[in-house]
């Protein structure tokens, strides 16, 4: 049976192709069928190529520097990683890379200095968010190896481990205590909570679940710098929620003095 390959448009945002609605648009890009329309179908890979090309130029949207049928001939094989001492190039434009890479899930390297890399599914969307443009071909893209090396290789907490606790001694030893203060920490939990926002919106579960854990990251050191542990702020607030009474409404829990 011949392959479809499907034209779709996200009003407002893109078009693009795929053979695979679900796993492509819906799992990967957080959109529901009703949220998108399908322009066009076909078995000729490089006649929805040409046509994906026209209809982002006619419709106004960023047009791909690589055209899909491209793409697809290079993920009959592997994605190929370019690893160097300092980096790890992969071979498509930053807009193709997570696509490419959940394509690639078990794909693994090793670099000059004895680093071993492989891609999973935890690990994508750290990959596309710390992935850059390569400054010498905007067809390709980047990661700083030592970077990557330090997420992979955080240590287990066990589960009695105090982690407020690993928090701080994390920002101790970077020096965050001593030049940052609960100001700044401020500015970067409204970032984060933009962040949380987006991942929202977009359904996009790795994203949510990176965004909260930087929330509680950026309120661990924002209570210390204001001279506080959060564990004490944590238990203070439970100590009031606990004895609260009210009920839901418009799913919002409504304390009872407010009704």
């Amino acid at each position: 049976m011949s392959k479809i390959y499907y034209l779709y448009h996200i009003p407002g945002k893109k078009i693009g192709v795929t053979c695979n609605l679900k796993d492509r648009v819906t799992k990967q890009q957080g959109y529901k069928p009703s949220e998108y329309e399908i322009l066009e179908k076909s078995e000729d890979i490089d006649y929805i190529s040409n046509l994906e090309i026209e209809l982002q130029k006619e419709y106004g949207y960023k047009v791909d520097i690589t055209k899909y049928n491209t793409l697809t001939k290079t993920n009959k094989k592997m994605m190929k990683v370019n690893p160097t001492e300092q980096t790890s190039t992969f071979p498509v434009p930053l807009s193709k890379l997570k696509g490419r890479l959940n394509d690639n899930i078990g794909l693994s390297w090793k670099t000059p200095q004895g680093y071993s890399f492989k891609v999973t599914k935890e690990n994508i969307s750290w990959l596309v968010k710390n992935a850059r443009t390569s400054m010498f071909n905007e067809n390709r893209c980047y990661i700083y190896n030592k970077a990557f090396y330090e997420f992979n290789n955080k240590p287990e907490v066990s589960n009695d481990a105090n982690q407020f606790e690993l928090i701080r001694e994390w920002a101790t030893v970077r020096g965050l205590y001593e030049k940052g203060d609960a100001k700044t920490q401020y500015v970067k939990l409204q970032e984060e909570a933009g962040e949380l926002a987006k991942a929202l919106l977009k359904n996009d579960e790795p994203e949510i679940i990176d965004a909260i854990g930087d929330i509680v990251v950026v309120l661990t050191n924002l209570s210390h710098l204001a001279g506080y542990k959060i564990e004490d702020c944590i238990q203070a607030a439970y100590d009031v929620i606990s004895k609260r009474t009210g009920k839901m409404i418009n799913g919002t829990f409504v304390k009872s003095e407010s009704l």
